[in-house]
């Protein structure tokens, strides 16, 4: 919804993606997403600074976790009638402040606050960009948006742990820390500078000044989007792929032992991060025409590649499924944004809101739930065990994308 400072409507003309802002927006989620996996790569050092024990020092990315999970659907509601930008510039402010006092913990307690800071900070956040991301771009292109916008996951996952891992290294955690602050804040000013209101078109503005207005104001509440045709099916599908996914992915070290492959385990993460970018690419390129087919895809690439995982631990196959599985992981994040917030509009734009909140706290349950759910089952039965139930929860994830053909996942996007 936009106002415009005249009575006329503005003359304009249709341009191609906005690669400005959705790089800014991009650079928002590698910020969020390094932040989350930070303290994996100097966790020795937190802990002897701040002498804790090192599974107690490992909170800090569960309670990171927690804070997303527990405040992303209340923070939605609570600010559905606040303009976008200056949410979207809030939630990043209070990510700096968040980060700042993590890095400057005096302690184990105040550490933990600042990462269950971060984590509210960065769960309205998700709950944004994506949406953003969707609304800034022309017809029939938000879904290579959303997939530009979402790229920076595997940017932070890839290259931003491993620069971290090496500044705490060289100077410290809280330098480490630090350096994500500053980032922060070049986010802001880059944000402030190249992201339009939410509101207005990607267009070039002729005749009229845009102000930034909350999207409409109509109430929508968790209940009545699940309600929403395809939204209880596009959640199911997120927590099933998710908790599969995470199960098997938190214990992949100690599988590649017991494959007789832990002395590569840092190429076959390679093969798994190159493979999960030629997933991007194309999810990319064919999301908006193609979302269902993607959307199948993804999910018989990693339950094939689960599946061939606990039958054998052959290095041959062990290889190729660390292919397949990058292929049917990395895209999933864009096409189920995409299905979401597509259903989403079908209500409202509140709606498409509160879904995107909802998709955020299944998605970082399902994580937290998958760690601890891998990790009592590899104590109990063994790492093959936790490959067999991944690919048992691949499997549920595809049955339910298969059958929702019409609401969920439609070949081609649906009309808000």
């Amino acid at each position: 919804m936009t106002t415009t400072s005249s009575h006329t409507q503005p003359r304009t003309r249709q341009v191609g993606l906005p690669w400005s802002a959705l790089l800014a927006l991009g650079t928002a989620v590698f910020i969020t997403s390094l932040t989350e996996t930070l303290p994996a790569g100097v966790l020795p050092e937190m802990s002897a600074s701040l002498r804790a024990s090192s599974g107690a020092t490992g909170q800090a990315v569960t309670v990171y976790a927690a804070g997303t999970a527990l405040t992303a659907i209340p923070l939605a509601k609570a600010t559905a009638s606040v303009p976008r930008k200056p949410l979207l510039l809030g939630a990043m402010a209070v990510f700096l402040v968040a980060n700042t006092l993590t890095a400057a913990a005096p302690g184990y307690i105040v550490l933990l606050a600042g990462r269950f800071l971060a984590g509210v900070a960065a769960g309205l956040a998700w709950a944004i960009l994506a949406g953003y991301a969707r609304r800034i771009a022309p017809p029939r292109l938000e879904g290579r948006a959303i997939a530009v916008a979402m790229t920076d996951i595997l940017v932070a996952l890839s290259l931003g742990v491993p620069a971290g891992t090496l500044i705490g290294e060289q100077a410290g955690w809280r330098a480490a820390f630090g350096a994500v602050s500053l980032v922060t804040l070049a986010v802001i000013g880059l944000i402030s500078v190249s992201v339009p209101g939410v509101g207005q078109p990607v267009i070039e503005q002729v005749d009229s000044d845009h102000v930034d207005v909350a999207p409409e104001s109509a109430k929508s509440t968790v209940r009545q989007t699940l309600a929403v045709p395809g939204v209880a099916a596009i959640m199911a599908t997120v927590a099933a792929f998710v908790l599969g996914h995470t199960i098997i992915y938190a214990y992949i070290a100690p599988y590649l032992q017991h494959a007789e492959l832990g002395s590569v385990t840092d190429a076959v993460l390679l093969v798994f991060g190159a493979a999960c970018l030629v997933s991007i690419w194309c999810v990319g390129r064919y999301v908006d025409r193609r979302l269902r087919t993607l959307v199948i895809a993804t999910a018989v690439l990693f339950t094939l590649a689960a599946a061939a995982l606990a039958v054998t631990t052959t290095h041959t196959i062990v290889w190729r499924a660390a292919v397949h599985w990058g292929l049917g992981w990395r895209g999933a994040p864009t096409l189920l944004q995409t299905a979401d917030g597509q259903a989403g509009m079908r209500r409202s734009t509140a709606a498409a809101d509160t879904a995107r909140a909802v998709l955020v706290t299944f998605w970082n349950a399902a994580m937290a739930l998958g760690r601890i759910i891998g990790g009592l089952l590899l104590q109990s039965s063994g790492v093959t065990a936790v490959a067999v139930l991944a690919a048992a929860l691949g499997a549920v994830s595809l049955l339910i994308a298969a059958v929702a053909r019409h609401h969920a996942f439609p070949n081609t996007q649906a009309t808000p």
